[in-house]
C-alpha cells in the first residue's frame, strides 16, 4: 500500500482530509501541543487516515538550534540537557509525550529528524545505544533521517536500532528496507543545499515511481515537502 501525502496541512483540513490519505505533522517537531488539539484532528479525519509525526526537538536539536524560536519550551532551563538522542531525564520525558501523541492519533511512524549536527561520533552513538535501549516503543515505527552520514552508516545505525530509513528518493534509496519505508521529497539539490522551491518534472515523478514499486515494503509512505508540495503531491498521485 502507498501513501502519499504532505508535510503539514497544505490545504484547509476538510479538503485535505478529502484528498489524501496521511499527512506529516510538523508542528510536534516545533512545539509540544494541547491533546485536546490532536484529538480533534484525529475526529475530522475520516476512516483509514494514517496520521505520522516529527518527534520533538528536544530529543533531537541541542539548546543551540535555532529551531527552538519557536517552541513553546523555556530551553534556558535545559541547556545542555537535550538534543542529540541523549538518555536525559529531560529528553525520556518528552519521548514519553511523543508515544501520547502516536497512541491519540494511532500513528504508523514517529520520524526522528537529526540535525546535520548530529556528527557520526562515538559520543553520539553512545547516545543513540542509551536512547533506544531505554526508549518505549509500542504499536508504531520510528523513522530516523540522518544527513550528512555516509550510506554504509546509515545502515548500520538503521540496522543495529531497528529503525526506518527516512530518505529523500531524490539522492538515495534507503540503505536498508523494512516492512515500513519512509519519504521525505524536498525538492532539488545542489552544492549541498536544499532548494525547496523546486517544482518536480513529469519525468522526475515517474523515476520516483519506479523506483518505489521496486520496493518489497508492505506500507510506503510518500511527503512532499517543497513549496510546490500541495500541487506536486496531487500529479503524483494520479501516476499511482
Amino acid at each position: 500500500m502507498i501513501y502519499v501525502g504532505t508535510c503539514g496541512f497544505s490545504e484547509s483540513m476538510k479538503k485535505y482530509f478529502e484528498d489524501f490519505n496521511t499527512v506529516e505533522i510538523q508542528q510536534t517537531f516545533y512545539k509540544l501541543l494541547d491533546v485536546k488539539l490532536l484529538q480533534k484532528w484525529k475526529k475530522m479525519s475520516r476512516e483509514g487516515f494514517i496520521f505520522n509525526f516529527k518527534a520533538f526537538q528536544g530529543i533531537t536539536h541541542p539548546a543551540t538550534s535555532r529551531t527552538w524560536k519557536k517552541a513553546n519550551v523555556d530551553v534556558s532551563k535545559l541547556k545542555d540537557r537535550v538534543g542529540y538522542l541523549k538518555p536525559t531525564k529531560e529528553v525520556f520525558e518528552f519521548w514519553k509525550k511523543m508515544i501520547e501523541y502516536a497512541q491519540i492519533l494511532e500513528a504508523k511512524v514517529i520520524v526522528i529528524q537529526l540535525p546535520e549536527s548530529f556528527k557520526n561520533s562515538n559520543e553520539n552513538w553512545e547516545n543513540a545505544e542509551k536512547f533506544f535501549k531505554n526508549a518505549e516503543r509500542r504499536n508504531f515505527e520510528i523513522g530516523v533521517e540522518l544527513r550528512g552520514w555516509k550510506e554504509n552508516d546509515i545502515k548500520k545505525f538503521c540496522k543495529k536500532f531497528y529503525v526506518i530509513d527516512v530518505c529523500d528518493l531524490n539522492l538515495r534509496v534507503p540503505t536498508i528496507v523494512r516492512k515500513v519505508s519512509y519519504f521525505r521529497l524536498h525538492g532539488s539539490y545542489k552544492n549541498g543545499k536544499i532548494n525547496y522551491y523546486h517544482k518536480y518534472s513529469e519525468k522526475e515523478l515517474i523515476e520516483i515511481k519506479e523506483k518505489i514499486k521496486k520496493l518489497k515494503s508492505k506500507e510506503i509512505f510518500v511527503y512532499f515537502n517543497n513549496v510546490f508540495m500541495l500541487e506536486d503531491s496531487k500529479r503524483f498521485l494520479s501516476l499511482l
